[in-house]
């Protein structure tokens, strides 16, 4: 099993920046692909970053330029900076892993981007 923890989210201004960060309870790298997602309001949940044990990064589309995934394997943590956040980045933001073909989620970290 894995437990995941969120933590960063926040309220910021359009153009502002912001670190997440999720805390595994074991080691990042025997867990495998561990990513970010996020869900707004009345919207699906939607991949937004992930990195693999071999330090391949994937981003979505919206938000390549801005979001960088980082890890730090001595503190079991995976990372989100967030810059140039824009009022669409607004929703819950969710931390996953897979392992053993099972799926891990954290409770989310509410990021609201407004003026």
């Amino acid at each position: 099993q894995v437990q995941l923890v969120e933590s960063g989210g926040g309220l910021v201004q359009p153009g502002g920046s912001l670190r997440l960060s999720c805390v595994a309870s074991r080691s990042i790298f025997s867990i495998g692909v561990m990513g970010w997602y996020r869900q707004a309001p009345g919207k699906e949940r939607e991949l937004v970053a992930s990195i693999t044990t071999s330090g391949v990064r994937n981003y979505a589309d919206s938000v390549k330029g801005r979001f960088t995934i980082s890890r730090d394997g001595a503190k079991n943590t995976v990372y989100l900076q967030m810059n140039s956040l824009k009022p669409e980045d607004t929703a819950v933001y969710y931390c996953r892993s897979t392992l053993d073909g099972m799926d891990y989620w954290g409770l989310g970290t509410l990021v609201t981007v407004s003026s």
